[in-house]
């Protein structure tokens, strides 16, 4: 089975307002993210290829710097991450993968055994898995077979909605709870239980670097 990863990017300059941070912080903390997805992604033998979609010229420079393990869909308009997934599911399917595993870059604690936990429960010749954020309001890794098996609703209670919307499009759809892949970063009181809830140190570490430097600014 050949499975793609898709992780849609917002600009850095537009993401994550809800950390009330300053727009350098934002800044530096979308680049440790995106950098840890990108090398998770690219060193777990369960992904085949991954694929961001943005308009941000320094999170396409990041995924360069991962060689043809990566590849960048221009997202021109950035109308959200629907359209962003929508973009990437006609490259996934017209290259010849079987599956893809749509995931947020603000889920820094993930792991490549993570990786390989969810796909444990592939029921091929069709499926879906749905694992929500920590809160579950939100979806922190959907992965569907065939790629581009349904729609996406992401900023719409997707948790909710794509259990729904995968029950209406496969017998195989499974709802999991992955602890690491479900600890994202939107709001302090996020970035306050990664900290309580240190996963991988050297991530924490950078994370932390960059909250204690704004402070003493």
């Amino acid at each position: 089975m050949k499975t793609a990863a898709i992780i849609p990017v917002k600009s850095f300059k537009r993401a994550k307002t809800r950390l009330c941070l300053d727009d350098q912080s934002i800044a530096d903390l979308c680049r440790i993210m995106l950098k840890e997805i990108l090398y998770i992604t690219t060193t777990s033998p369960r992904i085949h290829h991954t694929y961001i979609v943005t308009r941000d010229s320094e999170a396409a420079d990041i995924a360069s710097g991962f060689g043809d393990a990566v590849t960048t869909i221009y997202d021109r308009y950035e109308r959200g991450v629907n359209e962003a997934v929508a973009l990437a599911d006609r490259q996934v399917v017209e290259d010849g993968h079987d599956a893809s595993m749509v995931i947020p870059q603000d889920i820094p604690y993930i792991k490549t055994q993570d990786i390989d936990f969810m796909m444990s429960f592939a029921a091929p010749p069709d499926f879906a898995i749905i694992v929500p954020s920590r809160v579950f309001n939100g979806t922190n890794a959907l992965i569907r077979m065939p790629a581009d098996l349904m729609e996406t609703h992401y900023d719409d209670n997707s948790y909710r909605e794509h259990i729904k919307t995968a029950n209406r499009h496969t017998r195989n759809a499974v709802p999991i709870f992955v602890r690491r892949v479900m600890m994202d970063v939107d709001t302090q009181d996020d970035i306050r239980f990664l900290l309580a809830n240190v996963e991988k140190p050297h991530v924490a570490h950078k994370i932390r670097d960059v909250i204690h430097s704004r402070h003493r600014d």
